[in-house]
């Protein structure tokens, strides 16, 4: 949905990415607004390196695109939207610096904007790493939904970089207020932090797994990836298998490990988790005798040729930041089904109730139930020819 925020600066048309018409969900909310208008009504001076952390769909860059900011991402789809936003409002790309959580950040930083991400260990490793580039004038403005800024989050900007406090609240949005402090105690950063799985999960039994932070379950073995390993199917020979969203890229390794011959790709809209599973993958399988893996950070599988995939294994999310939606979980299905040549297979994990296997019946024209419990259930898809 294409919708235009409102600013001190102006009116931006914005949108989410990819774009879809059928989209109801805005490219900005509440707590963008009220970060901007304070900067505004504050006087705060957007001199010097200005660094914005987190944007969602690229609104507070957009909206300071004249002071060259620079926004750091972990999101590829909120990098392209980024782009895409900038493109609409006549900015040029030139004028902001697009970096990603695996990035080296700005050696100095005056001002520092951050959207509070969902995950609190997501922040916890941004704001360590960008502890070092914060001086005592540096600004530091936080700004979330209200049910995104809990106690933990206030705690971590303070123990990181110094006294921190809150506003009011306004259309459930907040800001949080930082004054950095020199020479503050600072234990090391714990990301990225790594463990070792379980003697009962197949291939991957008691092997070494690797997070960095914003993975989804990152400190232990998510209770849905652990079902899935225990039913994986069968690979042979020389296959070209995709982990699409992979996360840690333990499904795909378990594959690797498995068959040595495979060719892996494992793809992720998200800078961390891509740089999870080559760590995972690295501290495990190598490249087998005959197989090989790929990492790769994209929108799903774009940029796989049609027809030219033996398996692909997926465990969609069902959020979009604070929204529940299928959109993903649709998009992840219908390219699957391009990327698989006939007779390629699509094995799926959901939990039960989110009814995935309406969708393979209407995408593939047939699922199975290959296991299920009272939480997941394991769908297999066939593509039966390049006509269905």
């Amino acid at each position: 949905m294409n919708d235009r925020m409102t600013t001190p600066w102006g009116e931006y048309e914005l949108a989410r990415f990819p774009e879809d018409p059928r989209d109801r969900l805005r490219a900005w909310d509440a707590a963008d607004t009220y970060l901007l208008r304070h900067l505004a009504e504050s006087g705060t001076p957007l001199t010097g390196s200005v660094v914005i952390v987190g944007d969602r769909w690229g609104a507070l860059t957009t909206a300071l695109s004249e002071r060259r900011p620079t926004q750091i991402t972990d999101s590829h789809l909120a990098r392209e939207a980024t782009r895409s936003n900038l493109a609409r409002a006549g900015a040029e790309e030139s004028a902001v610096r697009l970096l990603t959580t695996q990035d080296p950040p700005p050696e100095r930083i005056d001002v520092l904007l951050v959207r509070v991400p969902k995950s609190l260990a997501l922040l916890e490793d941004q704001l360590y790493r960008l502890a070092p580039g914060v001086h005592e004038e540096t600004v530091v403005i936080g700004a979330g939904m209200v049910k995104e800024i809990h106690t933990s989050t206030l705690h971590l900007f303070e123990r990181i970089l110094g006294p921190t406090r809150t506003s009011l609240a306004e259309k459930k949005a907040r800001l949080i207020f930082c004054t950095p402090l020199q020479g503050i105690a600072r234990k090391a950063n714990p990301w990225p932090y790594s463990y070792l799985l379980p003697d009962d999960v197949g291939p991957v039994s008691g092997r070494t797994v690797v997070n960095h932070a914003g993975v989804f379950c990152a400190d232990r073995l998510d209770i849905g990836t652990r079902f899935f390993l225990g039913h994986l199917p069968r690979s042979r020979g020389a296959e070209r298998v995709v982990d699409l969203g992979c996360g840690n890229g333990v499904l795909g390794t378990a594959i690797a490990l498995a068959n040595p011959e495979a060719e892996v790709l494992f793809t992720d809209e998200s800078y961390q988790a891509v740089a999870s599973a080559e760590a995972t993958y690295r501290a495990n399988a190598g490249d087998g005798p005959g197989g090989s893996a790929e990492f790769r950070v994209a929108d799903g599988l774009e940029g796989v040729p049609s027809g030219s995939v033996d398996l692909v294994l997926n465990n969609p999310p069902f959020h979009s930041h604070q929204a529940t939606t299928d959109t993903t979980a649709w998009r992840m299905f219908s390219e699957a089904r391009r990327a698989l040549r006939p007779g390629g297979e699509l094995w799926v994990i959901g939990n039960r109730h989110l009814g995935y296997h309406l969708k393979l019946r209407r995408l593939f024209g047939n699922n199975e139930l290959v296991a299920g419990d009272a939480k997941f259930v394991i769908l297999r898809a066939v593509k039966k020819d390049s006509g269905r």
